[in-house]
Parts: structure tokens; C-alpha cells; sequence
């Protein structure tokens, strides 16, 4: 089945929602995976274009991905099982709903990127925090953590967003879904991908269903 891939929003604010993916490549001594936070650099029409991170210079995918560059990057989001218990139509059968992407992408590493790379991601994820952590607090471990990183950007050469939220569903099932589903985050990021058509229907009860 296809499903929607949603928008050039939805996969930026997946990727925000949930940094930390999986770096996949094969090099000559084998199969390499690293889970990784990562952030998103957009163009100027929000499209992502590469993806910024870190990882340990001790790490063998880091001689693997300079000899060569190619690799995957794959984010999981929100995801879960959906029970027929929720849904009121008979013989509705079970289902898993899930936002993914799958980004193909050429690593290159900077190392005199690392320390903003670094300092891209703590603000990121310290955003909202009272007093967000930067880097300098890090005081003088500062040098000797830098020293054991390296930075690296991640051009994005291709993508594959795969958002299943209950598109496929019939509006009475995605209200029973939606109404009773215990996962906030699941269900939050269904009625983002259903937004318009909840608001159409639900329009003439006063009512707005996607916030």
C-alpha cells in the first residue's frame, strides 16, 4: 500500500519531533548502523536538504563513510498498534499506524564543524527549557570531550516519507481511534495528517478536532 508522505512541514517537524535516527551504511569490512541524534537543515522552501550531527572518531563507520560516502538515515516517529476495541463498525481488523522517513544521503565530515554541530543539536533539544544548557557550561572538559567527536553533514540525495494516520480510515473510525487511543503523541500527529477533512466535518458542530 502507498501512503501519504505528507508535507515538507510534516517530515521537517517529524525529524524535530524524533532526532534520533539510525546511520546505516556498508563498508569493506561490513554492515555499520549507529543510532544518532540528528537535526534537519532546510531550504527556503522548507525542504530538508541535509542533516547535522556527531558521532565518536573511535567509531569504524567513520573510515567506512570516508572511503565511501553513501548511506541511509532512517527516523522512526510516532507509531502503534490500533485495536479493533476502539472501533465501533463490526469487523473492523486490527491496524499499525507510523510516521517514517528514509533519507539516502553523502556524509561529509568537518571537523572544524564539529563544535557547531554540537551546539546546533544542544539548542535544539534544550529549547523550551527554562535555562537551556549551552556548551560553554561544559567548561574546561570542553576541549577533551570535543576531541573524542567529530561533526558532519549529511547532503540528502534522496527521501522517503511514509506517514499512515489514519488517512485510509473512514471519518467515524478515525473519531473512535482519536477519542480512545491511549498514545497522545500517536494521536496528535493523526489529527495533523487528517487536519482538513476533521475540520470540514466536524465545522458545523462550532467545533476544531486538529489542535
Amino acid at each position: 500500500m502507498d501512503f501519504p508522505s505528507g508535507t515538507r512541514a510534516d517530515l521537517a517537524q517529524l525529524i524535530a519531533d524524533f532526532p534520533l535516527a539510525w546511520l546505516v551504511n556498508h563498508g569493506a569490512d561490513g554492515f555499520h548502523a549507529t543510532p544518532l541524534p540528528l537535526v534537519a537543515e532546510t531550504d527556503a522552501e522548507g525542504a530538508v536538504v541535509a542533516l547535522i550531527g556527531h558521532c565518536s572518531r573511535r567509531n569504524a563507520q567513520v573510515a567506512a563513510l570516508q572511503v565511501d560516502p553513501r548511506a541511509h538515515i532512517l527516523f522512526m516517529g510516532p507509531q502503534g498498534y490500533v485495536s479493533p476495541a476502539l472501533v465501533a463498525k463490526p469487523h473492523w481488523a486490527p491496524t499499525w499506524n507510523f510516521a517514517v522517513a528514509i533519507f539516502a544521503v553523502e556524509v561529509t565530515f568537518d571537523d572544524p564543524g564539529t563544535l557547531p554541530a554540537v551546539r546546533v543539536l544542544t539548542d535544539h533539544v534544550e529549547a523550551g527549557m527554562t535555562r537551556p544548557w549551552q556548551v560553554e557550561q561544559a567548561g574546561e572538559r570542553l576541549p577533551q570531550l570535543m576531541s573524542r567527536i567529530i561533526g558532519f553533514r549529511a547532503s540528502v540525495t534522496a527521501s522517503d516519507a511514509r506517514f499512515k494516520l489514519g488517512q485510509e480510515e473512514d471519518l467515524p473510525e478515525l473519531l473512535d481511534i482519536l477519542a480512545g487511543h491511549r498514545d497522545a503523541t500517536l494521536v496528535k500527529w493523526m489529527r495533523r495528517l487528517n487536519g482538513d477533512r476533521l475540520d470540514e466535518q466536524m465545522a458545523a458542530h462550532g467545533e476544531n478536532v486538529t489542535g
